[in-house]
C-alpha cells in the first residue's frame, strides 16, 4: 500500500517527535520521517503504523516521500506468533533473585537491632530519601542507592554495626496538584506511589533496614517536626513578618525562589507575581557565621562548600546614611540608609537606587513621578529575584523625581527605582558608583547619569574606555575638607577604613557585616503539608503555640483542595478544625491555616532513623550519641544549598538545646553523577527535506532537525556521520532522563531482561561514580556476560535445556602460588576501590581475576570462596546463591570480608628487556634472582626473540641481573678492497 498520509486521533502518550512534530488531530497528517519499534512500544495508539527495517516514513510540511507500509496490526501479530520465543539466560537470575529477596525479607537479614553492641564501630550510610512520584524509578535513581548499598554490605562484612535506612519525603505540591486535578486525596496517591517505589527498591536487592522505614506524612513522624518548630518559636527563631513573596494565583500558594523559573511556576508554568503577605519566617541568619565557619571541618566536595559560602554571602562594609532633600534642595528628616562593601568609593556615588518594594518609596517619590513608579512596581512584581538580578539582562528603572545629599561630597544626587536592587538584601537601597560597578555603569550610561572616577589601578595601567573598573587601587578625586574627609592617595583598603571611621564620628554611618542569606520563608498556602502548631486568639490576634502534649496536630480530612484564589490556604475550608478554643484562657481562637514547606520533614529525618519508634522523644540520647554523625551521605548536587543548609541550621539549633551531640549532621557528603538518557542522533535538513551537515547548518539560516536511528550512524574521527553519506555530520546529544523528553529507561524492564545484579554492576561500571554518564542499554550486556562467566566458572557449564547442576565444580586442592597472588591482588584492589568509592575500577579488578581464573585447570574452593565474598557487595543475589552452593547454610551478609596478605602482593617476577646487538627486540617475564642461563633459555624459547637467535653464532652475552640481557651475535668478517 503506497501512502503519504495517515489519519490519527489524538492520543495521550505519544512519543516526542521533537522539532518536526505536528500537533495530532483528526485531520490528515504527514507521517514521521523515521519510525521505529520504540514508537509502538511507547504508544499503543501508534500500533497500527508498523516499522519495517530499511523503510523510511516521511513527514513534515516539506517534501513527502512515498513508502510502503503494512496497513494493519494483525499482520504483525501473526508474524510474531510464527517466531518461536527463545529465552536463553547467561545464568538463572530470574530464579535466584526472587529467592534471595524473599530470604532477606523473611529473615530480616539487614535489620539493625535497637540495642546494638556499642563496643563495635558504627557506620551510618544514608541516601537522600526520595519523593515518591507517580512515575516511579528510572535507571538514574539506583546509581546512588547502589553505591550506598555496596558500602553498607562492605562495612557489615568488616564487622561494623551498619545503619542503612530508607524512607519517604512524602509531603509536597505535586501530590496536592494531582488531588486538585483528579479529586483523589493526596494521601491515597502518595501511599500508592510509596508502595511502588518500595517494591522497585526491593527488586534491586538493596540491604535497607525496612523495619526503620519512615514517611514524613505519618502523624507519628510529623509530631516531632512540629515539636522542633515549637523549640524554634521558644528561642525566638520563628516569627511572623510581612514580606514580599512569590505568589502564584493559579496554584494558590507561595513558591520558594527555586520553584520559580523565568517568572512562572516550575510546576505548571503559571505566572508568578511578587506580593507582600504575612508569613512565618525562621531566623536562619542568626546562624550565618557558624554555618559558614563550620564548613571548613566537613569532608564535602569543595564545590558544594563554595556554593554554600556564596549562598550565605558574608561581606564586610558600611552602612551610610543619605539625607533626602525636599523640592527646595533642603534636608528633610528622612534618610536613606545604604549598605556598601566599597566605602572607599563614596565620592564616586552619583545616584542612589532603591528597590521597587522599598518601604519609604511612597514617601520619597514626587507627585509628578508617582504614576510611573507605580507602573514600574507592578511590572517588577512579576519577576523573580533571580530574573531581576541576572547580570546579562538589560537594566531598567524609573526616576523617583527626588534627590538625596551625598554626605561626602555634599552634592545632591538623584534617587532612582530599579529592579536590579532587592528589598531583601542589605537595606533595599544602594549608592550607585557607575565608574566602579558594571551594573551601575550600564544603568548610568543608559539614563545619562554622571560617571565619576575615584579609583585608579595600582600599576598605573589605563582603564578600558567605556567600562567600569571594579578592582582595588589608589583613590583619586576624593577630598572634601568642608566635611573633614580626604582619602586621596590612599589604597582602597586604607581608604575604606578611614571612611568608616569618619562616618561613625560624624554620625553618617557605621561599620556593618552583611549576608546574602535571607531568613527562611516557612509557610505555604497548601493543604498537603505539616500543620503549623499555632493558634490565634480571635479578640486580640495574639499567637499562642499549641502545647507539646497536644501534638501531633493532625491534618483534617478535606474533599476540596483547590486554592481559594484570595490567598487563604485550603485548610481554611476545614471550618470545624480551624475554629478552636485556647485551652489556657478558654477564649475562642483560630488555627494557623498555612502549612510547613516540604523542606521541613527532610531537615531532620536522619535523626529519626536512629530511633524511629520512639513515641516519647525525638531521638534517644544514647542512640544519637552512638550513631551521630552520618558517616556518608549520598545524593544529587541539586540539593547542595537548600536541603543541606536547612538541615545544618536545624541541627545546630538542636545542638544548642542539647538534643544532639555533634555540631554537624553529615560528616561526608558525596554527589553522584547524573545518568543521561541514551545518545540521540539528529540530522539537519533544509526546508525541502534534504540533509545538510551540522557543521554548516548555521550558515544556511532556517533548518529543521530529524531523529536518526543508531543503525544509520557511524563514528568518523571525533564526530558522528550518516553511514550512507559520511559528508553529513550529525548532532549527538544525551539529555537528563525525563518523562517530557521520552528518554526514561525503566529499571523494571532492565531487571526483567538482565537481572538486578547486572543493573547494579552496570551502573557502577559505567564510569567514575561522581561523573555524569550516558546510559547505553547495549552496554549492560558486557557486565551481564561477566556475571555469566563467573557463574559458569563456579557452577559449571549448562546442562541440557539450559539448566545447571545443584552444586559447584570447585575442588578441595591447595591453591598454587599463582592463584594466591591473583586472589590477593584482587582483594587489595577491590577493598581500596570500595573505600575510595571508585566502584568501576573495583569491578575491573574482579573481571581481571575471572579472566585469569579461566586459564587455571582447577579452582580451589578457598580461592573461589574468597572471590565470592568480594563480589557480594556488588552482586548480592548471585553471591548468596554461590555461597549457599559452596556449602554454607547462612547468609553471606555478615561473613568477614577478605583481607589481602602482603606476602602475596610482592611481585616475584619482573619484566626483563632483551637486546640483540644492543637493540631492544622484546621482553621476557623472569623470576627475581633469575640466572643468566635461565634468562637466555627463556629468551630462546620466546616466539618473537627466537627468530633472532635460532642458529646464529653468539659472540658473548651481557647480563645485568634484574636489568637487561644483551646478546651479541658473532658476525662473519667481510674484507673490503679493490677488485
Amino acid at each position: 500500500m503506497n501512502i503519504t498520509h495517515i489519519n490519527l486521533q489524538p492520543f495521550p502518550h505519544s512519543p516526542p517527535l521533537h522539532y518536526r512534530t505536528c500537533l495530532l488531530s483528526s485531520k490528515s497528517l504527514p507521517l514521521p520521517r523515521k519510525f521505529t519499534p520504540s514508537h509502538i512500544k511507547q504508544s499503543p495508539s501508534f500500533a497500527s503504523i508498523l516499522y519495517k527495517k530499511h523503510t523510511l516514513l516521511s513527514y513534515g510540511c516539506f517534501g513527502i516521500k512515498r513508502n510502503r507500509i503494512r496497513s494493519s496490526v494483525s499482520e504483525v501479530e501473526e508474524e510474531q506468533k510464527q517466531k518461536p520465543v527463545a529465552v536463553k539466560r547467561a545464568y538463572p537470575f530470574n530464579e535466584i533473585e526472587p529467592k534471595w529477596q524473599r530470604y532477606w525479607e523473611e529473615n530480616r537479614t539487614f535489620r539493625t537491632p535497637d540495642d546494638v553492641d556499642t563496643s563495635k564501630p558504627k557506620y551510618y550510610v544514608l541516601d537522600m530519601f526520595p519523593y515518591p512520584s507517580g512515575a516511579g524509578l528510572h535507571v538514574g535513581h539506583p546509581l546512588g542507592y547502589t553505591a550506598t548499598d555496596i558500602l553498607a554490605r562492605f562495612k557489615r562484612m568488616q564487622g561494623y554495626n551498619v545503619l542503612h535506612p530508607m524512607g519517604w519525603d512524602a509531603f509536597g505540591l505535586p501530590a496536592e496538584q494531582y488531588a486538585i486535578e483528579t479529586g483523589t486525596h493526596p494521601k491515597l496517591t502518595t501511599l500508592r506511589n510509596i508502595n511502588r517505589f518500595r517494591s522497585q527498591l526491593k527488586s534491586l536487592g538493596f540491604s535497607f533496614d525496612w523495619d526503620r522505614e519512615i514517611s514524613t506524612i505519618e502523624p507519628d513522624y510529623y509530631k516531632w517536626t512540629q515539636w522542633i518548630f515549637l523549640q524554634l518559636l521558644k528561642k525566638g527563631l520563628a516569627y511572623q513578618a510581612e514580606v514580599p513573596v512569590n505568589w502564584c494565583p493559579a496554584l494558590g500558594t507561595v513558591l520558594a525562589n527555586e520553584e520559580v523559573v523565568d517568572g512562572v511556576s516550575e510546576r505548571g508554568g503559571h505566572p508568578v507575581i511578587r506580593k507582600p503577605m504575612r508569613q512565618w519566617m525562621l531566623k536562619i541568619t542568626a546562624y550565618a557565621d557558624c554555618l559558614l565557619e563550620d564548613l571548613d571541618e566537613l569532608d564535602w566536595p569543595e564545590s558544594i562548600k563554595e556554593m554554600q559560602r556564596n549562598w550565605i554571602g558574608r561581606s564586610e562594609g558600611a552602612e551610610v546614611e543619605f539625607c533626602v532633600l525636599d523640592t527646595d534642595g533642603k534636608e528633610t528628616d528622612m534618610k536613606i540608609t545604604v549598605y556598601t562593601t566599597r566605602p572607599d568609593t563614596i565620592f564616586g556615588a552619583t545616584y542612589l537606587v532603591v528597590a521597587p518594594e522599598y518601604t519609604l518609596l511612597s514617601s520619597i517619590v514626587s507627585t509628578k513621578q508617582s504614576e510611573c513608579v507605580e507602573e514600574y512596581k507592578d511590572i517588577a512584581s512579576r519577576k523573580s529575584d533571580l530574573e531581576r538580578t541576572e547580570l546579562q539582562k538589560e537594566k531598567t528603572g524609573v526616576s523617583s523625581g527626588c534627590y538625596a545629599k551625598n554626605p561626602a561630597t555634599g552634592e545632591p544626587i538623584p534617587i532612582w527605582v530599579a529592579d536590579y536592587v532587592l528589598a531583601s538584601y542589605g537595606t533595599g537601597a544602594i549608592m550607585a558608583v557607575p565608574a566602579h560597578d558594571s551594573r551601575d555603569h550600564e544603568f548610568a550610561s543608559k539614563y545619562d547619569i554622571p560617571i565619576k572616577w575615584v579609583v585608579t589601578p595600582n600599576n598605573g595601567s589605563c582603564i578600558e574606555s567605556g567600562k567600569a573598573y571594579s578592582g582595588q587601587g589608589i583613590i583619586i578625586n576624593s577630598s572634601n575638607m568642608r566635611v573633614g574627609l580626604d582619602i586621596n592617595g590612599l589604597s582602597s583598603k586604607d581608604a575604606a577604613y578611614k571612611v568608616i571611621e569618619w562616618a561613625e564620628k560624624t554620625g553618617n554611618g557605621k561599620k556593618k557585616v552583611n549576608y546574602k542569606l535571607r531568613d527562611w520563608l516557612f509557610a505555604r498556602q497548601r493543604y498537603w503539608g505539616e500543620p503549623i502548631p499555632v493558634i490565634f486568639l480571635d479578640d486580640s490576634g495574639e499567637s499562642i503555640p499549641v502545647h507539646e502534649t497536644e501534638l501531633p496536630l493532625t491534618l483534617p480530612e478535606l474533599d476540596d483542595f483547590t486554592p481559594s484564589g484570595t490567598g487563604e490556604p485550603p485548610l481554611s475550608k476545614a471550618v470545624s478544625w480551624v475554629k478552636t478554643i485556647d485551652p489556657s484562657s478558654g477564649k475562642p481562637a483560630t488555627r494557623e491555616t498555612n502549612t510547613m514547606p516540604q523542606w521541613a520533614g527532610s531537615c531532620w529525618y536522619y535523626l529519626r532513623f536512629m530511633d524511629p519508634k520512639n513515641s516519647n522523644e525525638l531521638v534517644d540520647k544514647a542512640k544519637e550519641m552512638y550513631w551521630s554523625p552520618v558517616d556518608i551521605y549520598i545524593g544529587g548536587a541539586e540539593h547542595a544549598v537548600l536541603h543541606l543548609l536547612y538541615s545544618r541550621f536545624w541541627h545546630k539549633v538542636l545542638y544548642d538545646i542539647g538534643l544532639v551531640s555533634t555540631k554537624e549532621p553529615f560528616k561526608c557528603v558525596i554527589n553522584q553523577g547524573i545518568i543521561l538518557g541514551e545518545v540521540q542522533y539528529m540530522a539537519c535538513t533544509d526546508t525541502d527535506g534534504n540533509y545538510i551537515s551540522a557543521d554548516s547548518s548555521d550558515e544556511l539560516g532556517e533548518y529543521l532537525q530529524e531523529i536518526i536511528p543508531e543503525e544509520r550512524v557511524v563514528k568518523s574521527g571525533e564526530f558522528f556521520v550518516l553511514k550512507d553519506n559520511p559528508n553529513i555530520r550529525l548532532i549527538a546529544r544525551a539529555h537528563k532522563m525525563s518523562k517530557s523528553r521520552g528518554n526514561v529507561v525503566n529499571p523494571d524492564d532492565v531487571v526483567s531482561e538482565y537481572g538486578a545484579d547486572s543493573l547494579r554492576l552496570y551502573e557502577m561500571f559505567m564510569g567514575p561514580f561522581r561523573d555524569s554518564k550516558t546510559w547505553n542499554t547495549s552496554g549492560i550486556e558486557g557486565v551481564h556476560r561477566f556475571l555469566g562467566r563467573t557463574w559458569r566458572l563456579i557452577v559449571g557449564s549448562p546442562l541440557p535445556h539450559d539448566t545447571f547442576r545443584d552444586g559447584t565444580v570447585v575442588t578441595d586442592e591447595e591453591p598454587t602460588m599463582e592463584q594466591l597472588r591473583s586472589l590477593h591482588k584482587c582483594i587489595a584492589k577491590v577493598t581500596e576501590e570500595i573505600e575510595g568509592t571508585r566502584f568501576n575500577t573495583g569491578i575491573s579488578a574482579m573481571m581481571e581475576f575471572i579472566n585469569a581464573a579461566y586459564k587455571w585447570e582447577k579452582h580451589p574452593k578457598s580461592i573461589i570462596e574468597a572471590f565470592v565474598l568480594l563480589l557480594s557487595p556488588y552482586a548480592p543475589h548471585m553471591a548468596e546463591e554461590l555461597w549457599s552452593r559452596l556449602g554454607h547454610p547462612d547468609s553471606i551478609a555478615y561473613v568477614p570480608f577478605p583481607k589481602a596478605d602482603p606476602t602475596y602482593l610482592k611481585e616475584s617476577s619482573i619484566v626483563l628487556p632483551v637486546q640483540i646487538n644492543g637493540k631492544t627486540r622484546g621482553t621476557i617475564q623472569v623470576e627475581k634472582g633469575c640466572s643468566e642461563e635461565d634468562a637466555f633459555t627463556l629468551a630462546s624459547q620466546d616466539e618473537k626473540l627466537s627468530k633472532y637467535l635460532d642458529g646464529k653464532p653468539i659472540k658473548k652475552r651481557i647480563f645485568v641481573p634484574g636489568k637487561i640481557l644483551n646478546v651479541i651475535l658473532d658476525r662473519p668478517n667481510v674484507k673490503v678492497g679493490i677488485q
